[in-house]
């Protein structure tokens, strides 16, 4: 099993991710709205458990 750094920073709305090898991607975060960057990707958190996402990449 491989050991894998990863961290996140935030900073007011903003969340900053960071991998071992350095800056991965950004996600803009509003209330139960939020964005990410790299995949670019819209979630929105709803009552009770799960959520909702629309568009975005899709993986190959």
């Amino acid at each position: 099993m491989r050991f894998r750094y990863r961290k996140s920073r935030n900073i007011g709305p903003f969340r900053f991710n960071f991998t071992e090898n350095g800056f991965s991607s950004w996600g803009l975060s509003i209330g139960r709205w939020s964005w990410n960057s790299r995949t670019r990707r819209h979630t929105l958190d709803t009552p009770g458990p799960g959520y909702v996402e629309s568009g975005g990449r899709r993986r190959r």
